[in-house]
Protein backbone atom coordinates (compact mmCIF):
# COMPACT_ATOMS: atom_id res chain seq x y z
CA UNK A 1 0.00 0.00 0.00
CA UNK A 2 1.50 3.29 -1.15
CA UNK A 3 0.54 6.88 -0.34
CA UNK A 4 0.29 9.32 -3.24
CA UNK A 5 1.74 12.45 -1.69
CA UNK A 6 0.34 15.01 -4.20
CA UNK A 7 -3.23 13.86 -3.57
CA UNK A 8 -2.61 13.75 0.19
CA UNK A 9 -1.36 17.34 0.16
CA UNK A 10 -4.33 18.58 -1.87
CA UNK A 11 -6.75 16.76 0.44
CA UNK A 12 -5.24 18.32 3.57
CA UNK A 13 -5.44 21.78 1.99
CA UNK A 14 -9.09 21.30 1.00
CA UNK A 15 -9.90 19.89 4.43
CA UNK A 16 -8.40 22.92 6.17
CA UNK A 17 -10.34 25.31 3.93
CA UNK A 18 -13.59 23.38 4.39
CA UNK A 19 -13.08 23.20 8.15
CA UNK A 20 -12.42 26.91 8.39
CA UNK A 21 -15.44 27.77 6.24
CA UNK A 22 -17.78 25.33 7.99
CA UNK A 23 -16.75 25.50 11.64
CA UNK A 24 -15.81 29.18 11.98
CA UNK A 25 -18.09 32.18 12.17
CA UNK A 26 -17.48 32.92 8.49
CA UNK A 27 -20.80 33.18 6.70
CA UNK A 28 -20.63 32.22 3.03
CA UNK A 29 -24.36 31.59 2.68
CA UNK A 30 -24.93 35.18 1.68
CA UNK A 31 -22.69 34.75 -1.39
CA UNK A 32 -23.28 31.11 -2.42
CA UNK A 33 -26.15 28.76 -1.72
CA UNK A 34 -25.25 26.84 1.43
CA UNK A 35 -26.40 23.46 0.07
CA UNK A 36 -24.49 23.91 -3.21
CA UNK A 37 -21.38 24.78 -1.23
CA UNK A 38 -21.71 21.62 0.88
CA UNK A 39 -22.27 19.52 -2.25
CA UNK A 40 -19.22 20.88 -4.12
CA UNK A 41 -16.97 20.74 -1.07
CA UNK A 42 -17.62 17.08 -0.29
CA UNK A 43 -17.50 16.13 -3.95
CA UNK A 44 -13.96 17.54 -4.22
CA UNK A 45 -12.88 16.07 -0.88
CA UNK A 46 -14.10 12.62 -1.89
CA UNK A 47 -12.52 12.67 -5.36
CA UNK A 48 -9.13 13.70 -4.00
CA UNK A 49 -9.24 11.31 -1.04
CA UNK A 50 -10.08 8.34 -3.31
CA UNK A 51 -6.67 8.52 -5.02
CA UNK A 52 -4.52 9.04 -1.91
CA UNK A 53 -3.98 5.37 -1.07
CA UNK A 54 -2.70 3.06 -3.81
CA UNK A 55 -4.42 -0.20 -2.93
CA UNK A 56 -7.15 -2.50 -4.24
CA UNK A 57 -10.33 -1.02 -5.68
CA UNK A 58 -12.62 -2.53 -3.05
CA UNK A 59 -10.48 -1.36 -0.15
CA UNK A 60 -10.21 2.14 -1.59
CA UNK A 61 -13.98 2.30 -2.08
CA UNK A 62 -14.75 1.20 1.48
CA UNK A 63 -12.16 3.55 2.95
CA UNK A 64 -13.49 6.54 1.01
CA UNK A 65 -17.09 5.86 2.01
CA UNK A 66 -16.12 5.54 5.67
CA UNK A 67 -13.90 8.63 5.87
CA UNK A 68 -15.56 11.10 3.51
CA UNK A 69 -19.21 10.08 3.46
CA UNK A 70 -19.77 8.92 7.04
CA UNK A 71 -17.16 10.61 9.25
CA UNK A 72 -16.78 13.93 7.43
CA UNK A 73 -20.18 14.17 5.75
CA UNK A 74 -22.28 13.28 8.79
CA UNK A 75 -19.93 13.81 11.71
CA UNK A 76 -18.99 17.35 10.72
CA UNK A 77 -22.58 18.54 11.16
CA UNK A 78 -22.76 17.13 14.69
CA UNK A 79 -19.43 18.75 15.58
CA UNK A 80 -20.66 22.03 14.12
CA UNK A 81 -23.77 21.97 16.32
CA UNK A 82 -21.65 21.86 19.50
CA UNK A 83 -19.39 24.79 18.56
CA UNK A 84 -20.26 28.38 19.47
CA UNK A 85 -20.24 29.66 15.88
CA UNK A 86 -23.88 30.68 15.53
CA UNK A 87 -24.57 27.63 13.33
CA UNK A 88 -27.42 25.21 13.87
CA UNK A 89 -27.71 21.54 13.00
CA UNK A 90 -29.23 21.19 9.53
CA UNK A 91 -30.32 17.83 8.16
CA UNK A 92 -30.30 19.13 4.58
CA UNK A 93 -26.62 19.98 4.93
CA UNK A 94 -25.98 16.31 5.72
CA UNK A 95 -28.00 15.31 2.66
CA UNK A 96 -25.95 17.67 0.46
CA UNK A 97 -22.72 16.29 1.94
CA UNK A 98 -23.75 12.67 1.34
CA UNK A 99 -24.98 13.30 -2.22
CA UNK A 100 -21.79 15.11 -3.20
CA UNK A 101 -19.61 12.45 -1.60
CA UNK A 102 -21.51 9.55 -3.20
CA UNK A 103 -21.28 11.20 -6.62
CA UNK A 104 -17.53 11.58 -6.22
CA UNK A 105 -17.16 7.96 -5.09
CA UNK A 106 -19.25 6.72 -8.02
CA UNK A 107 -17.24 8.61 -10.65
CA UNK A 108 -13.89 7.57 -9.17
CA UNK A 109 -14.93 3.91 -8.79
CA UNK A 110 -16.15 3.81 -12.40
CA UNK A 111 -12.94 5.35 -13.74
CA UNK A 112 -10.81 3.09 -11.52
CA UNK A 113 -12.59 0.01 -12.89
CA UNK A 114 -12.00 1.08 -16.50
CA UNK A 115 -8.36 1.81 -15.74
CA UNK A 116 -7.84 -1.69 -14.31
CA UNK A 117 -9.59 -3.29 -17.30
CA UNK A 118 -7.35 -1.45 -19.77
CA UNK A 119 -4.30 -2.53 -17.79
CA UNK A 120 -5.40 -6.18 -17.91
CA UNK A 121 -6.03 -5.94 -21.65
CA UNK A 122 -2.55 -4.55 -22.26
CA UNK A 123 -1.02 -7.42 -20.30
CA UNK A 124 -3.12 -9.91 -22.29
CA UNK A 125 -2.06 -8.43 -25.64
CA UNK A 126 1.59 -8.45 -24.61
CA UNK A 127 1.37 -12.13 -23.67
CA UNK A 128 -0.06 -13.21 -27.08
CA UNK A 129 2.66 -13.81 -29.74
CA UNK A 130 2.61 -11.82 -32.96
CA UNK A 131 1.40 -12.98 -36.32
CA UNK A 132 4.95 -13.50 -37.59
CA UNK A 133 5.72 -16.14 -34.97
CA UNK A 134 5.62 -19.67 -36.35
CA UNK A 135 3.35 -22.21 -34.70
CA UNK A 136 5.62 -25.22 -34.32
CA UNK A 137 2.95 -27.41 -32.78
CA UNK A 138 0.58 -26.97 -35.70
CA UNK A 139 3.38 -27.30 -38.25
CA UNK A 140 2.79 -23.92 -39.81
CA UNK A 141 4.40 -23.62 -43.21
CA UNK A 142 4.54 -27.39 -43.73
CA UNK A 143 0.97 -28.18 -44.73
CA UNK A 144 0.96 -25.37 -47.28
CA UNK A 145 4.02 -26.84 -49.05
CA UNK A 146 6.40 -24.05 -48.09
CA UNK A 147 9.96 -25.33 -47.87
CA UNK A 148 12.77 -23.57 -46.12
CA UNK A 149 16.22 -23.03 -47.59
CA UNK A 150 17.64 -25.94 -45.61
CA UNK A 151 15.17 -28.49 -47.05
CA UNK A 152 15.38 -27.68 -50.77
CA UNK A 153 18.30 -28.47 -53.10
CA UNK A 154 20.73 -25.70 -53.94
CA UNK A 155 20.90 -24.25 -57.43
CA UNK A 156 24.00 -24.01 -59.63
CA UNK A 157 24.46 -20.34 -58.75
CA UNK A 158 24.38 -21.16 -55.05
CA UNK A 159 26.90 -23.96 -55.58
CA UNK A 160 29.24 -21.52 -57.36
CA UNK A 161 28.81 -18.92 -54.63
CA UNK A 162 29.59 -21.48 -51.93
CA UNK A 163 32.54 -23.04 -53.81
CA UNK A 164 35.82 -22.79 -51.95
CA UNK A 165 38.91 -22.79 -54.18
CA UNK A 166 41.11 -23.91 -51.28
CA UNK A 167 38.99 -26.97 -50.59
CA UNK A 168 40.38 -30.38 -51.64
CA UNK A 169 38.88 -31.70 -54.86
CA UNK A 170 37.29 -35.15 -54.74
CA UNK A 171 36.97 -35.62 -58.49
CA UNK A 172 39.18 -38.77 -58.47
CA UNK A 173 36.94 -40.37 -55.92
CA UNK A 174 33.91 -39.49 -57.99
CA UNK A 175 35.54 -40.99 -61.14
CA UNK A 176 36.46 -44.13 -59.24
CA UNK A 177 32.92 -44.50 -58.12
CA UNK A 178 31.74 -43.96 -61.69
CA UNK A 179 34.13 -46.64 -63.15
CA UNK A 180 33.31 -49.36 -60.64
CA UNK A 181 31.65 -52.37 -62.32
CA UNK A 182 27.98 -52.70 -61.73
CA UNK A 183 27.01 -55.31 -59.20
CA UNK A 184 26.20 -58.76 -60.53
CA UNK A 185 22.58 -59.62 -60.82
CA UNK A 186 20.84 -62.99 -61.00
CA UNK A 187 20.20 -62.55 -64.73
CA UNK A 188 23.90 -61.92 -65.45
CA UNK A 189 24.93 -65.00 -63.45
CA UNK A 190 22.44 -67.18 -65.37
CA UNK A 191 23.70 -65.89 -68.73
CA UNK A 192 27.29 -66.64 -67.77
CA UNK A 193 26.36 -70.20 -66.76
CA UNK A 194 24.57 -70.78 -70.07
CA UNK A 195 27.61 -69.54 -71.98
CA UNK A 196 29.88 -71.96 -70.12
CA UNK A 197 27.53 -74.91 -70.85
CA UNK A 198 27.39 -74.02 -74.54
CA UNK A 199 31.18 -73.79 -74.70
CA UNK A 200 31.57 -77.25 -73.13
CA UNK A 201 29.21 -78.78 -75.67
CA UNK A 202 31.11 -77.32 -78.58
CA UNK A 203 34.36 -78.68 -77.15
Amino acid sequence: MRIRLPFAGIFLLLLLLAGYAGLSTLQLGSYVNDKVLHFVTFFLLTVVFYWIVDTSRRRTLNMTLLVCTVILGIGSEFVQSFLPNDRDFDLYDIVANIVGSLLGVGICAWYHKRMLERKRQRKHYDAVPGEDAEDVELGEGQESGILTASTRSRTLEEEVDNWDENAEDNWDDDNALDTEPPPATAANVADAADNREAKKRTD
